[in-house]
C-alpha cells in the first residue's frame, strides 16, 4: 500500500474525530472540560497534522498544531487545578 492511502486514511480519521468531538459537545453528551473531548481534539488534530504535512498544506498544519496545543493546555490546566 502506498503512502498516499495511509495518509489519506489518517487524515479522514482525524477529521472524523474532530467532528465527533464537536457533535458530542453540541448535543451535550460531553462537557467542554471532559478528558474525552480534549483527547478527541488532540488525536484528531495530530492525525490531521500528519496528513497536511504529508501533502504540504502548511496553513492547515499550523491550525491543527495550535488546536492540539489548546487541548493539551486545557487538559494540563484542568488537572493542575483539580489536584490542588
Amino acid at each position: 500500500m502506498n503512502n498516499h492511502i495511509w495518509f489519506d486514511a489518517i487524515g479522514w480519521l482525524g477529521a472524523a474525530l474532530l467532528l465527533v468531538a464537536y457533535a458530542m459537545i453540541s448535543s451535550k453528551k460531553l462537557e467542554v472540560d471532559s478528558t474525552v473531548y480534549q483527547l478527541l481534539n488532540i488525536v484528531g488534530s495530530v492525525f490531521l497534522v500528519a496528513n497536511t504535512i504529508f501533502y504540504r498544506a502548511y496553513p492547515s498544519s499550523f491550525v491543527n498544531v495550535i488546536w492540539a496545543g489548546i487541548a493539551i493546555f486545557f487538559m494540563m490546566t484542568r488537572s493542575r487545578f483539580s489536584s490542588g
